[in-house]
């Protein structure tokens, strides 16, 4: 039996947007927040607010899950540059044990094993 670090279960929404980051990254486009929301959008059919992503990334770089660093400007005049996030390590493991703790309980509530 494994235990949580102490920075707890991953909630609902990190596991989304940790999920979704990933998956951004994997069409090797830049993980900032508006792809990030557009991704949940797109593949869980969750709308979210524009600020719940924000705090939730946030929260997830100070928990060690996520890393960010400021990306190119866009082209056009007075483009800002965004803000883009990878997941670590530490955020992929804690979405592992995550969907195991899950998974564990899941299969005891159903009497299926787990994996």
């Amino acid at each position: 039996m494994s235990s949580f670090s102490e920075k707890g279960l991953l909630g609902e929404l990190e596991q989304l947007v940790l999920l979704a980051m990933i998956r951004v990254a994997a069409d090797d486009a830049d993980a900032y927040a508006v792809a990030i929301r557009d991704a949940i959008a797109r593949h869980a059919g969750v709308a979210l607010s524009p600020s719940s992503v924000y705090v939730t990334l946030d929260r997830l770089e100070r928990k060690g899950y996520a890393t960010s660093w400021m990306g190119a400007p866009t082209a056009e005049r007075g483009g800002k540059a965004k803000r883009c996030f990878e997941a670590t390590a530490a955020g992929r493991r804690a979405l592992a044990e995550a969907d195991r703790a899950v998974s564990r309980l899941r299969a005891a509530a159903f009497g299926r094993s787990a994996r």
